[in-house]
């Protein structure tokens, strides 16, 4: 639950919306100002890269390496997870009738990059139809292969899927993907401090997410993997003095990226202070510090989304084994409302159940609300949030 001495949550609401933009514990946040507070008391010392930023860097790129299994020499600082993809995608040499494959789980603004991208190029996209509700994770595997085509030069997929809360079968994916000859970027987003990783294992050529959900750190902070053989190709969404000068980074790639132009740095500096808050909040393996929380926010999911099923009366839109932190719910009753109604629904929520939580149109046969379960929710919440959605169905 809300805890004002750990969390800066307001406690007069039930925040159940976690996987939008995460919630930073009040250390974390502390730790942010200390770096900025030391950005300000000497400027150019910080921030400058031939002074002492990049060492710093460095090390919090050793952390995320650890944390997610993978080298830290194939890993990039980004912005959030939408920059990550748009550095790939705009960097792509791709020509007319290429095409380039994706979900109907996608994320919007990754899949705006995508058409952009293709449009310049003259190639095509091609929309797998995933279906939702779901039965089981050959299902997406089948979308994927349906769509596959010799001229599929490029894919992206989400681990975790931003509207539905699916956790995709994206180790059997990338094994799709590649066996085509189709290159393969992940949209994890949400990944980081929802499931275990290695990307080392994973094999894909390129990886995205966020450190500002499930990692609980600062916002504007997130990361870019790319497997050595690519990073030639690949260019940051702002070039800037790393492209021809020396002492920005140990590879081209790394010195690409590490400097976009003047930036506050004290969000990717706060991210190890807020993994290690995560690690502490329950016991876990030694092999994985956050297996405990993983575990955690997971079982109280399912057992968040089962007591809401029962009290609607519907049946499981997903198998409880493709959940991760997240869980999605279509509401049978709202099918056929309008934008308004829907917004209306959300704003009855917030102004007088005091719930936060997003309500939406997946298609047009799904009116959804997606829950979230982070250390600070328990199940009373999701119980009041029963109370509440009984009352408007």
């Amino acid at each position: 639950m809300t805890d004002s001495n750990t969390w800066l949550i307001r406690e007069d609401l039930d925040f159940l919306n976690h996987g939008s933009f995460g919630a930073t514990p009040r250390c974390v946040f502390e730790e942010q100002h200390h770096w900025q507070r030391q950005l300000e008391n000497d400027p150019i010392e910080f921030l400058a890269p031939e002074r002492s930023l990049l060492p710093k860097l460095d090390r919090v790129r050793q952390v995320v390496g650890k944390e997610v299994n993978a080298s830290p020499n194939d890993i990039a600082f980004v912005r959030n997870a939408t920059e990550g993809v748009n550095a790939v995608i705009r960097s792509l040499p791709l020509s007319a009738g290429d095409q380039i494959l994706v979900t109907n789980h996608g994320y919007n603004a990754c899949i705006n990059a995508v058409q952009e991208a293709a449009r310049s190029a003259g190639a095509s996209v091609l929309n797998a139809q995933v279906p939702f509700p779901i039965r089981h994770p050959d299902e997406v595997l089948d979308a994927i292969r349906t769509q596959l085509t010799p001229n599929t030069k490029w894919m992206l997929l989400d681990h975790v899927t931003s509207p539905t809360g699916i956790v995709f079968p994206i180790a059997e994916l990338v094994d799709i993907a590649h066996s085509n000859g189709t290159r393969v970027m992940v949209d994890g987003a949400h990944a980081p401090g929802m499931l275990p990783l290695n990307l080392s294992e994973l094999n894909a050529d390129y990886y995205t997410a966020n450190h500002h959900k499930w990692w609980c750190g600062p916002k504007v902070s997130g990361f870019l993997h790319v497997a050595a053989e690519h990073q030639s190709e690949v260019l940051p969404s702002i070039i800037s003095h790393g492209a021809n000068l020396e002492g920005f980074g140990p590879t081209p790639f790394q010195s690409q990226f590490n400097w976009p132009g003047t930036f506050d740095p004290s969000p990717l500096l706060a991210l190890p202070t807020a993994i290690d808050f995560l690690a502490n909040l329950f016991p876990s393996r030694e092999s994985n510090r956050l297996d405990g929380l993983i575990k955690r926010n997971h079982d109280l999911v399912v057992q968040a989304r089962r007591l809401l099923l029962d009290r609607l009366a519907l049946a499981e839109p997903a198998p409880e084994s493709m959940l991760g932190s997240l869980a999605t719910i279509p509401i049978p009753a709202w099918k056929n409302h309008s934008n308004a109604e829907i917004l209306a629904i959300r704003q009855t929520l917030r102004a007088k159940h005091r719930l936060e939580l997003p309500i939406f149109r997946f298609d047009e046969e799904n009116v959804c609300l997606r829950i979230s379960a982070q250390a600070y929710n328990s199940i009373e919440q999701y119980e009041r949030l029963a109370d509440a959605v009984a009352e408007l169905t």
